[in-house]
C-alpha cells in the first residue's frame, strides 16, 4: 500500500495528462512554481480554477475515493489525476523499409 502525501501529489501532477475536478475532465492545466490552474468545459461554461503552491502542499488524499481533497479561495475540491493512453495509426512493419 502506498502511503499518499502532498509531496506525492506534486509528483503526480507532473506525471498527469488529465484531471478530473469536481467530476469534470480537466485537459487543460499547468503547474508551475507558484500555482496549479485548471481549466475545464461544463456544457458550454468554461470553469476555471487557481490553487497556490501552499494550498496544493497541503491537499489530503482519499484513500476510500482514490482523490484528493484541494481547499481553494473557492471551497473545497475534489481531484483525481489521471495518465491518458496514446496510440498511433503506424503499423510496425510501415516503419521499416525493405528495400
Amino acid at each position: 500500500m502506498i502511503l499518499m502525501t502532498a509531496a506525492s501529489l506534486l509528483t503526480e501532477l507532473h506525471a498527469s495528462d488529465m484531471l478530473e475536478i469536481d467530476g469534470l475532465h480537466a485537459f487543460d492545466f499547468t503547474l508551475d512554481d507558484q500555482k496549479l490552474s485548471i481549466i475545464s468545459m461544463d456544457g458550454r461554461v468554461e470553469k476555471r480554477w487557481s490553487f497556490s503552491l501552499a494550498q496544493v502542499q497541503a491537499a489530503t488524499f482519499d484513500d476510500a475515493l482514490q482523490s484528493w481533497t484541494l481547499t481553494g479561495d473557492s471551497g473545497e475540491h475534489r481531484l483525481v489525476c489521471m495518465a491518458a493512453f496514446t496510440g498511433n495509426n503506424n503499423d510496425e512493419e510501415d516503419e521499416h523499409d525493405d528495400a
